[in-house]
């Protein structure tokens, strides 16, 4: 792949994290738990502002992300801080691994040129040569920026710092300063929304108006007389449900990461909460097997929405290259 390839690849990949932290934040945000008065502390317990119910505490790992704070009356939660950092973290990388192109790469240009080429390489051999051309910026995007927000969400002291109260085993905390960004469904919703409105553009692009709408309820294969007909109202059935289905796969696609991440983390805390005497040995081995489902959900979301792509846009290739030349 050649150096101005890769570079284009990789500045439309931190474009479009920008447009993820963009979105997530101005449209999928949702204010909950607002708190006047409190005081940050660490997990030593030193606290100097209210102490949370006790009893509030004993239901573990909140399902919603918790406001941390505003900028000019806009709600900040946890989730979302932890999104922007690893969204920044990528872009960053991204941007120092182009800066000076090497024909002969080494360190962190060797590692992105290999990560870009390796998914471009899968993908094409899922999608073909010129459908993964028109994609493969939105699909390597959200597989590089999950699995980065699910690793992060991983590293030692998230979730550890944050505002609690004082138990007969230590400092607890309810409402930490930093979660997982995964872990709150309006990230997920947020990525899930935006590979449907991608996905439209793509199947109208590619099929055309008439195109998407026969590929959605026209019969498939030849028939004629009374076979035609019966064919053609069992297909224009079939559309409808699969109208409901398209629907459907936002909120399937979203709760389908969050959940796995969220109960990644609420085991992760169950294991240190279960022997506060080990808890720092007991969900080590759970921190590898959550490293290795980080990776999966990752591909797992990919290879879905890549998948919902090629169903509605796939064609002859040969057809397809002499229509768009």
């Amino acid at each position: 792949m050649s150096q101005v390839l890769l570079k284009s690849k990789v500045r439309f990949i931190a474009l479009l994290f920008t447009v993820l932290l963009i979105g997530t934040s101005a449209s999928f945000t949702v204010a909950i738990g607002a708190q006047s008065e409190r005081t940050p502390v660490t997990s030593t317990g030193t606290t100097n502002g209210p102490v949370a119910n006790p009893e509030s505490a004993e239901h573990g790992l909140s399902q919603k992300a918790v406001e941390i704070g505003r900028v000019f009356g806009f709600p900040i939660t946890n989730s979302m801080l932890v999104s922007w950092i690893a969204a920044l973290g990528l872009i960053t990388f991204a941007q120092l691994a182009t800066r000076k192109m090497e024909q002969v790469p080494s360190g962190a240009q060797n590692l992105l040129e290999w990560l870009v080429e390796s998914l471009y390489g899968f993908l094409e051999g899922l999608l073909g040569p010129h459908l993964v051309k028109r994609t493969f910026w939105f699909f390597a995007t959200v597989f590089i920026f999950i699995l980065c927000a699910n690793w992060v969400g991983l590293i030692p002291g998230i979730g550890a710092t944050g505002w609690g109260h004082p138990t007969a085993n230590g400092f607890r905390v309810d409402q930490p300063l930093l979660r997982g960004a995964n872990a709150d469904v309006n990230m997920t919703l947020a990525m899930a929304l935006i590979f449907f409105a991608c996905w439209i553009f793509w199947a109208l692009r590619e099929d055309g108006l008439v195109g998407f709408l026969k590929e959605l309820f026209a019969p498939k294969g030849e028939s004629t007389g009374l076979l035609r007909i019966v064919l053609t109202v069992v297909f224009f059935v079939i559309g409808c449900l699969e109208i409901v289905s398209i629907l459907f796969r936002p909120v399937s696609l979203s709760f389908r990461l969050y959940g796995n991440t969220f109960a990644g983390e609420s085991m992760l805390e169950t294991m240190a909460n279960l022997v506060p005497s080990l808890a720092w040995l007991l969900p080590v081995p759970f921190y590898f097997l959550e490293l290795l489902v980080g990776l999966v959900q990752a591909l797992v979301f990919m290879l879905l929405t890549a998948v919902f792509t090629l169903l509605i846009c796939q064609q002859d290739e040969t057809a397809s290259q002499a229509a768009h030349g």
